[in-house]
């Protein structure tokens, strides 16, 4: 008899607004406290990310055990754009799925994915360098937050997506 939860990817609807933003704001605090301009954190409440995710909710899928959402991507153009896992979900395969599902996602239009990792993301940068992302180099990401944008040190990690039509 197996027990381990089964998790499903679906895309989001604007029902999981809620949860994402939830597990956005955890992961970010874990991933950017420290690491980011300070005045970058008072944009980034869960009121303000929940209003990010409902404008993208069409460009995410979530993955889901038991009912409850427990991961998000977010895939713009050629971007993984927001990639986030509940803390206790971590270690169990989401992130393996979620980034998949960007991989093909990116795949059918471009022959290349990227992402941005917080410079100070040492965990973050360890997990897609496992899952073959390269690092590209640092550069400045523009984050942005409904009071326009902040420069936050990054780096760019990409990969060759396979499947990739032109």
């Amino acid at each position: 008899m197996n027990t381990t939860p089964v998790m499903q990817l679906r895309p989001a609807r604007p029902a999981d607004v809620d949860a994402i933003a939830t597990i956005w704001r955890t992961g970010w605090i874990d991933g950017h406290a420290g690491h980011v301009p300070s005045a970058l954190a008072d944009h980034r409440s869960e009121s303000d990310l929940a209003r990010l995710a409902a404008a993208r909710v069409d460009d995410t899928t979530v993955a889901v055990v038991e009912g409850e959402v427990v991961g998000f991507v977010t895939v713009h153009d050629d971007e993984l754009e927001q990639v986030y896992v509940a803390g206790p979900a971590r270690g169990t395969g989401v992130v393996s799925a979620l980034l998949h599902a960007g991989e093909r996602a990116v795949a059918r239009h471009h022959r290349s994915a990227w992402l941005a990792v917080v410079a100070g993301n040492v965990r973050a940068r360890r997990c897609y360098e496992r899952h073959g992302w390269r690092d590209a180099g640092a550069f400045t990401y523009a984050a942005d937050t409904g009071a326009g944008s902040f420069a936050v040190p990054a780096h760019r990690y990409v990969k060759t997506v396979a499947g990739a039509s032109r």
